[in-house]
């Protein structure tokens, strides 16, 4: 198909579609080309690129404890002691009946070190443990049967030899504990503020207790603990000051109450098995 077109002076000229076919082909094909071979040409380019690390979700450290093995720790607190004193006897002579002379409620500071073995078991944790602290629980409370004078009570020493049983989940372990108590006493008569009779003893009782304890990094832990101590009563015989002879004798009960602070260090936990 073609079409003439006349100039200005009726010379006709003619021109053919398929001419400007060509024309526009001539300039479509080369940018199509080169289309083409950069597709082909872009999988082997992204093969030579460098891989990228997969991405990744990292989880907040966790410790993953193992409470296994011996530890050693110390320990920090303050603790509470409730004493009745009940007299039996005044200068060798029986109190018939017996004559109750009145409570104290001591209360002070306790330090100490404790040391023990623990074998875990999947989440449970047995243990065995032996705890010394030195004390300063001290009260006195005016005597309702020697009127005027003013029984005083002291506990220097404390000691616990107990067997635990625990549950733990990963680096946190909730324990209870049982077993005996010791504690060392003194007591004292006071008039005018100087003593005028005074005993001594090492008594034995049972004790309970719990704690939480947090492995805060390899080897280490930290824990807070409650014990109570069933100290019972006991007959205890004064002896006059300065004199020496028998001054009196009174049955006195005692419970004591322990919270403390405790750091342990665990010596059997392998390198590997506290991770974060």
């Amino acid at each position: 198909m073609s079409m003439g077109v006349r100039d200005d002076d009726g010379t006709q000229h003619e021109c053919s579609d398929a001419n400007e076919w060509g024309t526009t082909m001539k300039k479509f094909l080369p940018g199509t080309v080169g289309l083409v071979a950069l597709g082909m040409a872009a999988p082997a380019f992204a093969a030579d690129l460098p891989a990228q690390a997969p991405a990744t979700y990292t989880k907040a450290a966790e410790l993953l404890y193992d409470w296994n093995g011996f530890y050693l720790g110390f320990n920090l607190g303050g603790g509470w002691n409730h004493n009745c004193w009940t007299n039996t006897s005044f200068l060798g002579v029986p109190t018939v009946p017996s004559f109750g002379e009145g409570c104290n409620s001591a209360t002070g500071g306790l330090a100490g070190f404790q040391v023990g073995y623990r074998a875990q078991l999947s989440s449970l944790v047995f243990g065995l443990e032996a705890q010394g602290n030195w004390a300063n629980l001290s009260a006195s409370n005016a005597s309702l049967f020697n009127l005027g004078t003013t029984n005083q009570t002291n506990i220097d020493g404390l000691g616990l030899f107990t067997g635990q049983i625990g549950f733990t989940t990963s680096s946190v372990l909730w324990y209870v504990k049982g077993g005996a108590a010791l504690a060392h006493n003194t007591y004292n008569g006071l008039a005018a503020g100087a003593a005028f009779d005074q005993a001594t003893e090492t008594r034995w009782g049972a004790a309970v207790g719990t704690g939480i304890e947090v492995g805060f990094a390899p080897n280490w832990s930290f824990a807070l603990e409650y014990d109570h101590a069933f100290m019972g009563s006991q007959n205890l015989t004064f002896t006059a000051v300065p004199v020496a002879g028998i001054s009196r004798n009174d049955s006195i009960s005692q419970s004591i109450n322990m919270v403390t602070a405790r750091i342990d260090y665990h010596f059997a936990l392998a390198p590997d098995s506290a991770k974060y």
